[in-house]
């Protein structure tokens, strides 16, 4: 089976997005069923993509495309470029790590699409308008053409329910994020001056819904209270976003400066030592798709605080303490913090179903069934010798 994944994302830095689209291709790669794995990243992602150790299987080819940064750029490229190199590769099926226009017209092969999550209708804010309107419109005609949606959540799944028509969401299944515990020996510090002081951790990209400011004022309650070591720091690890200018100035006004960090861009053995060494990982989001960091940490051994939101349970279980969001959210994630550090460290536990062979089964099993599906719909047609290109049908 050889399939065509597209992983285009603006930043040039490593979000989540880029992470499942890479965990995706290793996913991929660790059945046997299939052949090849054609992976087409921007210009801006070929470092990255290096880093990422995606290079070493003789099946994964890598296509870096023709565009230039912005978004109208990357949509078109998606609308009018990605049919012409699905005709040339003739993959048995093409899928999308996240939603984007595409001309499902011109492509001759079953497509899926990850869904992450809804923020353009749970949470518009996150997008500003008017650019929330273009997200809602690209989310929907994104739906609406493509043969299955594999959402990374059962609330992910919910969500889409109740925002989109039965026949959008009767394409739809649950299938999880990877997630891979990084070896130990290749950890490594993105702070070397971070070896002798403790510190707490938040990764997330700076966006309305990390809820970053929350982990802030909590920290600063912490320090000021003098309920955690006067010497510990917070680190957030994300890109930047819509938020950024509002959480630096409350770093500022907090004269914080020196005691909140920023990082972006690490590679997988510096995210790795960050959830290893860290006294604990905060993830105060008000809504979430899936929840990455917190099944990281928890494959690391981290002690996880998270806000108590149906994603984070769904990932965390019994594992994580959690606090309440709305009134007192401050003082209730402060103290579920100190109530945390007051217990040891936990062991790193074992998630065989966010495993690359589990989900690699699953994902070929959801493969199987839309190629068949579209084989179907093209036999039950006049010309159902020809697909919509012209090409002859191929044997999978």
């Amino acid at each position: 089976m050889k399939i065509l994944v597209t992983a285009i994302s603006f930043s040039s830095k490593i979000s989540g997005i880029q992470r499942h689209a890479f965990n995706l291709v290793r996913c991929l790669l660790a059945h046997p069923e299939i052949s090849a794995v054609h992976l087409v990243i921007a210009p801006w992602q070929q470092e990255m993509t290096q880093s990422a150790g995606l290079t070493r299987d003789t099946r994964l080819y890598i296509h870096v495309a023709h565009l230039k940064p912005g978004s109208i750029s990357r949509n078109l490229w998606h609308y009018r470029d990605l049919p012409k190199l699905a005709k040339h590769l003739q993959p048995d099926l093409i899928h999308l790590t996240y939603p984007i226009p595409i001309d499902a017209a011109s492509l001759a092969c079953p497509i899926v699409l990850t869904l992450h999550d809804l923020y353009p209708y749970e949470i518009p804010s996150n997008f500003r308008f008017p650019r929330v309107i273009v997200n809602r419109l690209t989310l929907r005609q994104c739906l609406r053409n493509v043969d299955a949606i594999a959402c990374v959540s059962d609330v992910t799944l919910l969500r889409l329910k109740q925002f989109a028509p039965q026949r959008v969401w009767s394409n739809a299944v649950r299938i999880y994020n990877c997630v891979e515990a990084a070896g130990s020996d290749a950890a490594k510090t993105p702070l070397p001056e971070m070896y002798s002081n403790p510190f707490l951790l938040c990764v997330a990209q700076h966006r309305r819904n990390k809820n970053i400011p929350l982990a802030i004022r909590a920290f600063s309650s912490l320090l000021s209270k003098s309920e955690i070591h006067s010497s510990t720091n917070l680190l957030i690890v994300g890109i930047t976003g819509p938020e950024t200018a509002s959480i630096q100035e409350m770093v500022a006004q907090r004269s914080l400066n020196k005691r909140v960090l920023f990082r972006d861009g690490l590679s997988d053995s510096e995210l790795q030592w960050c959830y290893e060494r860290c006294d604990a990982l905060l993830v105060p989001s008000t809504t979430e798709g899936f929840g990455l960091p917190v099944a990281e940490g928890l494959l690391a051994g981290c002690r996880v605080v998270c806000s108590n939101i149906p994603a984070l349970r769904e990932v965390g279980g019994k594992h994580c303490r959690y606090f309440e969001l709305g009134k007192d959210e401050e003082q209730s994630f402060a103290t579920e913090i100190t109530t945390s550090l007051k217990h040891p460290k936990p062991r790193a536990i074992h998630l065989p179903h966010l495993s690359p062979a589990t989900l690699a089964s699953e994902y070929i099993a959801l493969y199987r069934q839309v190629i068949e599906k579209r084989f179907a719909q093209i036999a039950s047609e006049p010309n159902h010798s020809k697909l919509r290109d012209g090409s002859a049908l191929r044997e999978v």
